[in-house]
């Protein structure tokens, strides 16, 4: 990924950029608070994509896991300026690399969209959902 680095590093993270992406342009979390935000962040993996030039970041993800059976990938979001570039498809595959060590038995994600990106990195449908159940908002 020429010209873009992705990185965990928490000091990277442009806490305010990621958090106006997300409560006021991703369906999934319009309206999240800023301390909603700060504590789900903090309380994850997070991953940022770079551009190695400026140091803007311009692509998020968070995973939130026991790092032992599960994780949940979620808020992935890239730019609207830096969409088509494939950010979103190597943001998923580092994800996927950087959790294969821990031999995790699923990585769940939930979209209504991007549903390409994410059948390229080998994610499927659930067959079925009668074995999952939801407590709070749908």
């Amino acid at each position: 990924m020429d010209g873009y680095e992705i990185s965990t590093d928490p000091d990277r993270l442009d806490h305010e950029r990621v958090h106006r992406w997300l409560s006021q342009d991703a369906y999934w979390a319009l309206g999240r608070s800023r301390e909603s935000h700060d504590r789900a962040v903090g309380s994850s993996l997070n991953f940022g994509v770079y551009d190695s030039a400026s140091g803007a970041q311009l692509g998020y993800a968070r995973i939130v896991t026991d790092l032992a059976t599960f994780a949940w990938l979620c808020d992935v979001y890239v730019d609207p300026g830096a969409r088509g570039k494939g950010l979103g498809a190597a943001l998923v595959e580092a994800v996927k690399a950087h959790l294969a060590p821990y031999g995790l038995r699923r990585i769940m994600l939930a979209t209504a969209d991007a549903h390409e990106v994410y059948a390229r990195a080998g994610f499927a449908p659930l067959e079925t959902t009668e074995k999952w159940m939801l407590f709070g908002e749908q």
